[in-house]
Order: structure tokens, then sequence, then C-alpha cells
């Protein structure tokens, strides 16, 4: 008797899943709390010259470049390449450049930042070093990726996910990478359950309305308080900070 293996849904390309990409970054420019939250857990580790992978809009960066830091934000999609220009055209904090994995290019940065980046790329590990090759010595890489292999969904898939990540399997690639991480631990814990039951179990997806800002003005400020405390055994994403060896 023979018997196959069922395969695992692959996902979906660069090219078929970028204008998701976009919609979604469309939508989650209202979770304003959420998003200050993330800046500010990912401020402190920048330094004065950092390199956003990936910055989409450009809503991160406008908040990292009020510390008076240059910014630069890169993207490899040419639609959101161009809205970023015409964004910071006439800023001289915000810099504008097309990057696009895989990374050959080197440079002198602080910090290279990613957020939700890294769980697009296939070989995750390469991607990691090409970015500490943009890093002076001493230099950090800071991301945010989504946790947990059980909770990826069809949307994951949809939007282009390889996979979700434990805090033992970022710290691995990280190390696998030539990176000395720094911190690694997991963040808004009730996000991991909503999560689960409005896009893993009831095939939904991040969206503008009313549960989105719900969430972002009721749950965010008292989970960010909270967490700040008490170190989550969970969480919908993980947070990684690693640098480059001297």
């Amino acid at each position: 008797m023979v018997t196959s293996r069922r395969r695992k849904p692959e996902p979906a390309s660069l090219a078929q899943s970028t204008g998701l990409q976009s919609e979604v970054l469309e939508d989650l420019r209202s979770a304003v709390n959420y998003r200050s939250w993330l800046v500010a857990l990912t401020d402190p580790w920048l330094g004065d010259d950092p390199l956003e992978i990936g910055s989409g809009l450009g809503d991160y960066a406008e908040l990292w470049a009020r510390s008076g830091r240059v910014t630069t934000v890169s993207e490899a999609d040419p639609g959101r390449l161009a809205g970023l220009s015409r964004r910071f055209a006439d800023r001289g904090d915000v810099m504008v450049r097309e990057l696009a994995v895989p990374i050959t290019d080197t440079a002198q940065h602080s910090a290279v930042v990613a957020v939700n980046v890294v769980e697009h790329i296939q070989d995750d590990v390469a991607a990691l070093r090409s970015f500490a090759g943009l890093l002076r010595p001493g230099g950090r890489v800071v991301l945010i990726v989504p946790a947990f292999q059980f909770a990826m969904s069809g949307f994951d898939r949809e939007i282009g996910h390889f996979r979700r990540y434990r805090v033992a399997s970022m710290t691995g690639k990280l190390t696998a990478a030539g990176l000395h991480p720094l911190h690694v631990g997991y963040l808004n814990s009730l996000g991991l359950l909503g999560w689960l039951v409005f896009v893993r179990l009831l095939g939904g997806r991040p969206r503008e309305g009313l549960l989105l800002t719900g969430y972002d003005k009721l749950v965010v400020p008292v989970l960010r308080r909270a967490e700040r405390q008490l170190r989550p055994p969970f969480g919908q994403s993980v947070l990684a900070v690693a640098e480059k060896p001297v």
C-alpha cells in the first residue's frame, strides 16, 4: 500500500501578494496605539542612522525620525517605493532608497529594522546575514515577526508568509546568521488569541473596522503597560534584537 504525504500549501509569491500587502497596510493605519507601542519597543535599539527594510507606507519611519535621527526607508515594490518618495520628498531626516532581497549592498548603518518582513523571505538566515552586511560593527538587527506556527492561517499564506516564529527558533536563526542575540521575546499576548479565533479559525484578515479600532483603543494601552512589567510567555509577535560582532 502506498501513501502520500499531503503537501503544505505554498505561500503566495511577491507578485501575487503585493496588492493584498498594500491593502492591509492601508487598513492598519488606524491602529495608532499599536504602532506607537512597536515604535517605543524598537526605538531604543536603533542608534543614530537606522535603515528600515520593507518600509511599506512609511508610518513607522515617520515616528522613528521624530527623535532627530536620519532614518533611511526602503522598498522593493515599485508602487510603495513611489509612495515613499512622494511622502518624504521634502524631508531631510528621511532618505528613500530601493532595496530588494537578496541584498548584495553593504553599508555602515547603526541598525537594520524590519517590521513583519522576514517571514516573507524563504531563506531567512541568508537574509539576516545580508542585513548584517548593512551594519557597522556593533550595529543591531531589530525585527518584529509573527509568532507560533500553529497560528499559521490561509491569510498568512495568501500574503506570502513562509513561516511564523518562536523565541527559540528566532534565536537560532540569528545565531546561524552570525549575530549575537540581545533580546528575543513575545509581545501582544491577547493579540495571539484574537488571531487564532478571527483569522486562523474564522478565515478573516486584519482590516479597518470596529474590531480593530476597539482593540487598538481599549486593549493595546492596557497590554502595553502590563507587558512592560511582565514578560509574556506567548504573543502574536516576536520582538528580536541582535548585534553584529565588533
